[in-house]
């Protein structure tokens, strides 16, 4: 292996952990706007899906480039397949957040009926789902990979609840029907930032272990059963 081809695989890690931290960060304050109710914040995250941008082609780049110029062969191999995915769930992530401060600053401020909703408890679901991703990535962690995995089922169940109780909240009052569908949207964008955390896992998974388990997660549960045995 040339040390070129080491410092451009240094390089690509190095450019998709920061992208990873830019987009953890867009989360947080994501969560924050609408919690704390805070508009304020939503300024500082359009602006700085300027950043996640800018890293989305940075990484793009880095990778074509080293697919053009080598033949990376096994996990480097998979390392670069998985990299194009995970920049790509990355972004749309940052994306993500950027709308939910967004849909936020059309109400302005925490509904009444806030504390019926689950938001908070998807919130921290969705936070610790991605901060796993990242962590499973960061360290090549394929246990901590399959637990986010795992968590995305929870998320989902949890959504439907929601998704429920806010239906009921509109029935109840018209008055709440505006407020009430941007929370809906707002929720819906949380869990479909579970649904890119649990894609980035999967790439993890599959970078480590050499195995997809992408719309297959019996086979992946019932080799955990296999090896208790």
């Amino acid at each position: 292996m040339n040390r070129l081809f080491d410092k451009q695989l240094i390089k690509l890690r190095t450019r998709l952990i920061k992208m990873c931290s830019i987009v953890d960060e867009q989360v947080d304050l994501a969560v924050k706007v609408v919690e704390d109710a805070d508009t304020g914040l939503a300024a500082l995250i359009v602006k700085r899906d300027e950043k996640v941008d800018e890293y989305d082609i940075k990484i793009d780049k880095i990778c074509q480039k080293i697919l053009a110029l080598n033949q990376p062969i096994a996990m480097d191999l998979r390392l670069i397949m998985s990299a194009l995915t995970i920049n790509t769930n990355l972004e749309r992530i940052g994306d993500i957040a950027v709308n939910i401060a967004e849909n936020f600053m059309l109400i302005g401020k925490r509904p009444e009926f806030f504390n019926r909703i689950k938001f908070s408890s998807m919130a921290v679901i969705v936070r610790d789902m991605l901060k796993n991703a990242i962590d499973s990535f960061i360290e090549n962690d394929a246990g901590l990979a399959k637990r986010v995995i795992y968590t995305d089922d929870r998320l989902d169940k949890l959504n439907v609840e929601n998704h429920k109780i806010i239906i009921d909240i509109m029935k109840e009052n018209k008055d709440y029907i505006e407020d009430a569908v941007a929370m809906l949207v707002i929720c819906r964008q949380l869990e479909r930032i579970g649904d890119h955390a649990t894609n980035i896992a999967e790439d993890v998974y599959f970078i480590v272990e050499a195995e997809m388990v992408k719309h297959n997660y019996e086979k992946l549960i019932m080799k955990d059963d296999d090896d208790d045995e």
